[in-house]
């Protein structure tokens, strides 16, 4: 298995009641799917190649913007802490299929990042900020937060794990690192 197999739901947070509820941050697209699901698998990390174990859900609900799970087996708070941090996964061919012009952010994650008004390519995906709509590239030790927008987007092809975009001029500068420069002229401006 390799990590590609696998599809991330949630993130098992902490215990939530007596009797082996725990409480989960939601990974996906598609809460209501979990309604669906009875058999799920818990990884140690989302690059884990194998599965901790295959687990049965019991029972689901909502709660604020998380999801409470209950597992067979599960019955105390006891028996939910070792669970804490692990990752609840499906196998990728059981994810909800798309409409051809859209895809699984978890995709993106580990794609090239090619700018075409700059011709060059910024860096490698490295997570995705859902609140703020946000690509979270890396180029050696900087980091750029990119709006992952229509408007920008060139063509995603994963099959090359490659996305291009037509970035607006500047963008990548709003989050860069202050030059030596920089860094004289606002200490100089908070001495005098």
């Amino acid at each position: 298995m390799t990590e590609s197999n696998w599809a991330i739901v949630a993130r098992l947070v902490r215990s939530q009641g007596r009797h082996g509820e725990i409480l989960a941050e939601i990974h996906t697209d598609f809460p209501e799917r979990f309604a669906e699901r009875k058999r799920l698998f818990l990884l140690s990390d989302e690059s884990s190649e194998t599965p901790v174990r295959e687990i049965t859900l019991e029972s689901h609900w909502l709660h604020k913007d998380r999801v409470v799970l209950k597992f067979a087996g599960v019955d105390s708070i006891n028996d939910t802490e070792p669970l804490r941090g692990l990752y609840v996964a499906i196998p990728a061919s059981e994810r909800t299929p798309l409409p051809e012009d859209e895809v699984y952010i978890s995709d993106l994650i580990g794609c090239e990042l090619f700018d075409h008004s700059t011709g060059r390519v910024i860096g490698k995906v490295d997570d995705f900020d859902r609140g703020a709509n946000l690509l979270i590239v890396r180029e050696g030790r900087n980091e750029h937060l990119v709006p992952f927008a229509n408007a920008y987007i060139e063509t995603i092809d994963l099959s090359a794990r490659r996305i291009e975009m037509r970035l607006p001029a500047g963008l990548l500068e709003i989050n860069a690192p202050l030059t030596a420069d920089e860094k004289k002229q606002m200490q100089s401006e908070r001495e005098g």
